[in-house]
């Protein structure tokens, strides 16, 4: 893995015009969820900058996932499992072994609004294994991080149903 994330950068530098990249996502759920996430990454190089705004949650802490696929068809349900293009166990977000995707959780205050920002290595928006294109899910439940004895712990955090999700598409 990680040989293909260094040939990934060599690549990203040689080929990329290297500009600064903004993506959004507009997303939709149940029983009121909704709100937005911005993406934006300053070069190939670089982490990227993920801002959180939604509203409607229940209180306390939801999964925050990249899914695979950027298909709403049949809602949150089409957007397949997590990102996860090294086929390696689910983990928390600064775990050695983790999905791309893997984003731990966002916690709703006592109003059911979500609003952080941090910044991650492993996602990026450029380059073959970019997320453009692909979903953003947030899910019922707290994502246990593959820390549990639980079937769905190494898969999908046992975070339970998805309450919204949207596209990641270009800013």
């Amino acid at each position: 893995m990680k040989v293909l994330i260094a040939l990934s950068t060599v690549l990203c530098v040689a080929l990329a015009k290297d500009q600064p990249r903004k993506a959004i996502v507009f997303l939709q759920g149940t029983s009121g969820v909704n709100g937005n996430v911005t993406i934006s990454q300053s070069s190939c190089t670089e982490p990227v900058f993920i801002e959180i705004n939604v509203v409607g949650l229940t209180p306390g802490k939801h999964g925050f996932h990249i899914h695979e696929k950027g298909d709403l068809t049949d809602g949150c349900a089409s957007t397949g499992g997590h990102y996860n293009p090294d086929k390696v166990s689910h983990g928390a977000p600064n775990d050695q072994v983790r999905h791309v995707g893997d984003l731990g959780n966002i916690a709703a205050d006592e109003n059911g609004i979500a609003k952080t920002s941090y910044s991650d290595t492993v996602v990026s928006l450029y380059g073959a294994r970019s997320v453009l294109g692909r979903a953003i899910v947030i899910h019922a439940e707290v994502d246990d991080l593959g820390k549990t004895n639980h079937p769905d712990s190494l898969k999908t955090g046992n975070a339970g149903g998805r309450v919204a999700c949207g596209v990641i598409g270009v800013l």
